[in-house]
């Protein structure tokens, strides 16, 4: 196997096994095994793929409450994201947070949030924080901030955005633009679509990857990470992507009427999935096989853990 076949082995495992997951999630979530609500990512996988393919081990990833597929591309703990979603003691909150709380330090996935735009502040102090060690440490990590295009519109962004910049923090802003703020797609909420031009005001250098090319996202992204590490400061990458299923949940709304199913129809072409299948040939198989097995066993470890105890329902509880 080559050095490019390898890579598209490795991106190739990383999307299946967050596509396969969050298949799994959808189809169990009617049920009373999920217990909180899940905000999925089918569809969106080659964003957190490709980002994550580019950081180093330690370097950080501060993420949007819809988590999954960059807890799981960064190498977060399968098995405890799982317990996690059915609420067992086993989970990487302890079965007390849920979907939209997941974190795992030891792999570099800081704690996520509910609340539209909150990670995005965290992620600047931690990129403060690194840079500090890096004066100690003559090695710079750098923090990967995940959010989605609504949070853009929270006057944290624009805070942070400058707060960066005044400081030259090693922080990557990665916004994943799948086009909608819950149902209310960008031309309802932007008077001008030009995210990059306003965050270039602050004097952040910006990229765009507009097709949801994994490749493409995985070069931008090291791009981007090599000028942060060469001392240039906060970057700002915009990923355009798309969603499959409604907002939260698991269910298909295009017959909702808010959303194009012509456009759906043309992501959907564009599958990377597919496309990385189909570039590894017979290759293929073990990675699938490999996926099916840490599902598995995610499953039935979530499944086999216990619900929290009673006398830790207050624990890191404060007021």
């Amino acid at each position: 196997m080559t050095q490019d076949q390898a890579t598209i082995a490795r991106l190739y495992h990383s999307m299946l096994l967050i596509r396969r997951t969050e298949e799994y999630v959808a189809r169990a979530y009617p049920s009373d095994a999920i217990k909180s609500p899940v905000h999925l990512s089918i569809g969106q996988e080659s964003v957190a793929t490709g980002l994550c393919d580019s950081l180093l081990p330690d370097d950080m990833v501060s993420n949007t409450y819809r988590g999954h597929a960059t807890y799981i591309a960064k190498g977060g703990d399968l098995k405890q994201l799982m317990a996690e979603l059915y609420g067992k003691s086993g989970g990487c909150a302890g079965g007390k947070a849920g979907s939209m709380h997941l974190i795992d330090m030891k792999r570099g996935v800081m704690g996520s949030s509910a609340v539209v735009g909150t990670t995005i502040p965290v992620a600047a102090g931690y990129a403060l924080v690194l840079k500090n060690e890096a004066k100690k440490t003559g090695r710079l990590r750098v923090v990967a901030c995940v959010f989605g295009d609504g949070a853009t519109e929270e006057g944290v962004f624009s805070e942070t955005l400058n707060f960066a910049a005044l400081h030259a923090l090693p922080v990557l802003f990665v916004c994943e633009n799948n086009g909608f703020a819950i149902h209310t797609p960008t031309a309802k909420r932007w008077a001008t679509d030009r995210l990059r031009e306003r965050v270039e005001t602050y004097g952040i250098p910006t990229s765009h990857v507009d097709d949801g090319n994994v490749f493409a996202i995985r070069d931008a992204a090291t791009a981007c990470l090599a000028n942060i590490r060469a001392g240039g400061g906060p970057q700002f990458l915009e990923c355009k992507t798309y969603r499959w299923l409604e907002h939260v949940g698991s269910l298909d709304d295009h017959n909702q009427g808010y959303r194009n199913s012509a456009e759906f129809a043309r992501w959907q072409k564009n599958d990377q999935i597919v496309r990385l299948k189909k570039m590894l040939g017979s290759e293929a198989k073990p990675i699938q096989a490999k996926v099916e097995e840490q599902l598995k066993e995610a499953i039935a470890f979530a499944e086999a853990s216990p619900y929290p105890a009673e006398k830790d329902l207050l624990s890191y509880v404060y007021a």
